[in-house]
């Protein structure tokens, strides 16, 4: 029995060892786990935002053209409301399952700044749908969905824990006369 006394420290540190062992892998494993969720989790909130952002821009290029059949904007390719229609409807169908999919996906700051610039662009639409010619209320109304466009576009980014970004104003080069 002595020799079983005298090696039992040695199995006492060998059983302390594979616990030890144990514990910190089972730790690891948690925490690449939750590493690993929050970026799938991320990365769909990512491919949300985005794909919400994109199912509205098409409503805005749509009421750009629109504007400038009306005679409110200067888009080069204008768009007649009957020739518009289909379109505009296709487009408002595509934000409704965005819009569900940033209601289930994002996070209240940034399903907020998404309903402040589809208000916005909602608004420009009964514009046009009103028929208004009156190129500075245009105007206004552009310059307000670009303020709530770079508001969510912050908010994302904030949520994402992404570096600031451009404004998504495209200063263009003046033309050349000759």
């Amino acid at each position: 029995m002595s020799a079983f006394i005298q090696q039992l420290p040695a199995l006492i540190g060998v059983v302390i060892g594979a616990l030890g062992s144990y514990f910190v892998s089972m730790r690891g494993d948690q925490v690449r786990f939750r590493r690993e969720q929050a970026a799938h989790w991320a990365e769909r909130r990512l491919t949300t935002y985005a794909g919400f952002a994109r199912a509205l821009k098409k409503s805005v290029t749509l009421t750009y053209r629109i504007a400038a059949h009306l005679g409110n904007d200067p888009h080069p390719h204008p768009l007649s409301p009957e020739e518009a229609a289909p379109h505009l409807a296709e487009a408002t169908d595509a934000r409704d399952p965005a819009g569900e999919a940033l209601l289930m996906l994002g996070t209240p700051d940034v399903v907020e700044k998404a309903r402040e610039w589809v208000v916005v662009v909602m608004e420009m639409e009964a514009f046009l749908r009103d028929r208004t010619h009156s190129p500075e209320t245009w105007s206004a109304m552009l310059q307000r969905q670009r303020t709530a466009r770079e508001g969510y576009y912050a908010a994302v980014r904030r949520d994402l824990a992404l570096p600031p970004g451009h404004s998504g104003e495209w200063q263009l080069a003046p033309t050349l006369t000759g």
